[in-house]
């Protein structure tokens, strides 16, 4: 479990299938403004979409079926990556499900924030938690104060 400090400038990660990829840009797009206070990290074409349609920089894994989904996982393990955006296709089987699903089973063993879809997304990113340091491992004394 990850118990280390978040800084205030998250690192995030945004990854989609191709059947979510404009959603996901749609949704960068609204929340430019907060998003270019972190840093961002993307899978291949994801990446460059959402850069192209932001003006801002996306450190870029490779394509999610060729490890990129492997690599965002590892980052995370790493403690390199402090939130998952993946908007992914949950009523179409995916050729790398067995990344996808490694992927999303290593945000909940190492604590990670993660998102799949546009209102969690939002819930997140509107979160008083992501404009102040954050350590996950003191969540219980934070959350009273929060609500």
């Amino acid at each position: 479990m990850r118990n280390t400090p978040m800084p205030k400038k998250r690192r995030i990660a945004l990854v989609a299938h191709d059947t979510r990829k404009a959603e996901l840009v749609d949704w960068a797009v609204f929340n430019r403004g907060t998003l270019a206070r972190h840093e961002l990290f993307g899978t291949g074409t994801t990446g460059g979409l959402v850069s192209e349609a932001l003006d801002l920089e996306v450190h870029r894994f490779l394509s999610g079926p060729l490890g990129g989904d492997q690599q965002i996982g590892a980052a995370i393990a790493e403690g390199r990556l402090d939130l998952l955006v993946f908007f992914w296709e949950p009523l179409e089987s995916q050729p790398h499900d067995v990344d996808v699903k490694a992927l999303l089973r290593i945000t909940v063993v190492y604590n990670v924030p993660v998102a799949c879809n546009r209102a969690t997304a939002d819930f997140i990113l509107s979160s008083p938690l992501m404009a102040k340091d954050y350590t996950p491992f003191e969540a219980a004394s934070i959350a009273p104060e929060v609500v």
